[in-house]
């Protein structure tokens, strides 16, 4: 068992966590689970196609690792020295030279691992152990495919790292989206979800690591199965090229489309309003704080709270991808969590 320092009961051990997205937002809500449990499942979307990802796919032929490295990292053990050491060098990124720059040492290990062992899935298990993660990170699928999103416009756009940096309008809305083929769910992301008491999805980019994973076949289905509670984490701001103007309304609606709201049993949203220097930055991007205007009549509770983080975010020389310049504090998300789900 594991408390709370806030005054909340103990926690039951057995509780089942899975929590569903990938990139920078599951990093944040691993990173804050991690301190009350080892019971989590780390279910990342396949997608990436952007940075390290296209070599990954194109010249190895193996599928993304970035969002695995990240969960993998996130749930890493830091109690000693050693343990942090490896946590740096799996989360160091190369600078200097044509072929490795912008390359992570985590992401080249998985890479090299994979080949070592025969396969992507024992390289993340094998790299778990090494870094004494607590819980497990599982690929949503192992099919290589691609992210389609279909515009307003009627226009087709094919790749993650398209439809995330946009080279079209970015204001024009996707009206749905899939994958090119069909990916199915893997027996093992399948198995956590159905055996979880709390199933958290998000926060993270919308189409590309959070609806890359609802549209994989069988988690929606598996989602809806389960008798666990599921939580909703809306995003601080919205985002050019995915979710221009969004409300917290226009997100729910967008994620019907895909998993009925009445499956949930919060949504977590931000009230916290974003420093005045960070904000005048995102306006250049065309990004805006996510407005609550969810109302009463909802079919899940509302979780307003302060849940920004006060970090200050620095971009790792050799990164060259667009990046989030806020996040969300994995500790108040965490708490969030653990308190909304009654489960204590």
């Amino acid at each position: 068992m594991l408390g709370l320092d806030n005054g909340i009961t103990m926690l039951n051990a057995k509780t089942k966590f899975v929590v569903i997205g990938g990139g920078t937002g599951t990093y944040s809500v691993l990173s804050g689970l991690k301190k009350y449990t080892s019971t989590i499942s780390a279910i990342v979307s396949m997608t990436d196609s952007g940075g390290s990802a296209k070599k990954e796919r194109d010249e190895w032929g193996l599928l993304p690792s970035s969002d695995i490295r990240k969960s993998l990292i996130a749930l890493s053990d830091v109690s000693t020295e050693d343990n942090l050491l490896l946590r740096e060098l799996f989360q160091y990124r190369y600078s200097e030279g044509e072929e490795l720059s912008g390359m992570t040492f985590g992401n080249l290990f998985l890479v090299t691992l994979a080949k070592l062992l025969g396969s992507q899935e024992k390289a993340i298990q094998k790299a778990g152990e090494l870094l004494k993660i607590r819980g497990e990170v599982l690929p949503v699928s192992l099919s290589r495919v691609d992210l389609v999103a279909k515009y307003a416009d009627g226009t087709e756009v094919v790749g993650e790292h398209f439809i995330d940096e946009p080279r079209h309008n970015g204001t024009i809305p996707i009206v749905s989206l899939s994958t090119r083929p069909q990916a199915k769910v893997t027996r093992e992301a399948k198995r956590a979800i159905l055996e979880s008491d709390v199933v958290i999805i998000g926060p993270g980019g919308f189409y590309t690591t959070l609806l890359a994973n609802l549209v994989i076949q069988g988690v929606p289905e598996a989602i809806i199965k389960s008798r666990a509670q599921k939580i909703f984490i809306l995003n601080l701001m919205s985002e050019y090229g995915q979710t221009y103007g969004f409300t917290a309304k226009k997100f729910m609606t967008e994620l019907s489309k895909y998993v009925p709201l009445t499956i949930l049993s919060s949504v977590l949203i931000n009230k916290e309003p974003i420093p005045g220097k960070i904000l005048a930055r995102y306006k250049a991007f065309k990004a805006e704080p996510v407005v609550n205007d969810l109302g009463n009549n909802n079919p899940f509770k509302v979780i307003e709270k302060d849940f920004l983080s006060e970090e200050k975010i620095k971009k790792q020389k050799g990164d060259t991808l667009r990046r989030s310049l806020i996040r969300h504090d994995p500790e108040k998300l965490a708490k969030a969590c653990i308190e909304v789900t009654r489960l204590v």
